[in-house]
């Protein structure tokens, strides 16, 4: 259902309108965090972005010129940072996040989708013409999907910038990717300047969510996404292989284990897997607490930290062979976890930012 024309309007005003200074950023809802050499920058609901230069004892509210909520943050140096959100807004800060410039817009994401798709079918239709009799058949119906998806995108720029770009990575000031959903899969080499549409690289044709992207320890890059989906690049991200998946639902996040090519994938209801060749092979890891989990993160020391719904807190020493659950008394959704001084940890969520010890104990 098409929306209303006062919700395109809304929609375009939360992109234009800068996020509002307020003393509770660092109280409401914060979907991640990272550091910027020794700062911690956190993002959130209403464009809120805030960083601390003492572990997170004091926050201040950095100046962000979008008014959506931020569900993904990344820092590929200790100054040049990344932010993504609803209506496909990609932020970038030069400063540690001190202040933020709007580089992408939905808009702009789906007319790079649209060009991407005209290309691919273009590609397609000399195909067929190239195509044995007997290949024809099959090679139309794949015309017929490129068409279907590019009427659905063209959809999309008449409703305005409606889906929400989910997790972002970059290597260093200039190499990144960001994921989202419906399977947007963008890549810049120039520090966001331009950015190319990548979707074409991976195998997903049903347009999946791209839920989550990550480094694993060795280099090996890892996407992870609505229904069971991984995805390895072992080159940087110039390729994707899709790994045959341990779970059908949801997966929220890939993580390292601090081995070469481990990678721990965690999504749906504390599902679970841990993988020692990068996702060749799965082990379910055992979960008793059964909350979804939303990130997780590894310390300096080896602990492997994971974070989810309902104040859940999970901690491993042995490389994610085990875990040991804890819940907050506070119930409040933790949605990432940022290791401090000996075992504390910052963890930010539906209560903002708050210290906890390693078995989730408030330490405020």
């Amino acid at each position: 259902m098409a929306l209303s024309a006062p919700s395109v309007f809304a929609l375009a005003d939360i992109i234009e309108t800068p996020s509002r200074p307020t003393l509770l950023a660092a109280e409401h809802l914060l979907n991640d965090a990272d550091r910027a050499g020794e700062r911690i920058v956190a993002a959130g609901e209403r464009g809120h972005i805030i960083f601390s230069e003492d572990e997170g004892k004091t926050w201040v509210q950095g100046q962000v010129p979008v008014s959506v909520t931020l569900n993904g943050i990344d820092f590929g140096t200790d100054t040049h940072g990344w932010a993504v959100g609803h209506s496909g807004v990609i932020l970038h800060s030069g400063d540690a996040g001190k202040s933020w410039e709007l580089q992408l817009t939905g808009i702009e994401a789906a007319e790079l989708s649209i060009e991407s798709l005209q290309e691919q079918i273009e590609e397609m239709e000399q195909e067929i013409e190239d195509a044995p009799e007997e290949e024809k058949a099959d090679l139309e119906w794949a015309l017929d999907d490129l068409f279907f998806a590019m009427e659905n995108m063209e959809s999309d720029l008449d409703i305005g910038p409606v889906n929400p770009l989910l997790d972002v990575w970059f290597e260093d000031e200039n190499h990144g990717f960001v994921v989202g959903a419906y399977g947007m899969f963008l890549r810049t080499t120039d520090g966001g300047e331009t950015w190319q549409d990548w979707s074409p690289r991976i195998d997903n044709p049903d347009g999946y969510h791209l839920n989550g992207i990550s480094r694993i320890t060795g280099g090996a890059l890892v996407i992870v996404g609505e229904a069971g989906q991984i995805y390895v690049s072992v080159d940087g991200g110039e390729s994707w292989e899709k790994r045959e998946s341990p779970y059908e639902g949801s997966l929220f996040g890939a993580i390292g284990t601090g081995q070469v090519n481990e990678v721990l994938a965690f999504g749906l209801r504390g599902n679970m897997f841990l993988s020692t060749d990068l996702g060749k092979n799965w082990k379910v890891v055992p979960n008793e607490a059964g909350a979804t989990l939303n990130n997780g993160v590894v310390a300096d020391d080896g602990r492997i930290t994971l974070v989810g719904n309902g104040g859940t807190v999970l901690m491993s020493t042995n490389g994610g062979e085990s875990f040991r659950p804890y819940s907050r008394d506070d119930r409040e959704g933790v949605m990432d976890v940022v290791p401090l001084s000996g075992t504390n940890l910052l963890i930010v969520g539906e209560g903002g930012a708050k210290f906890t010890d390693a078995r989730g104990k408030s330490l405020q």
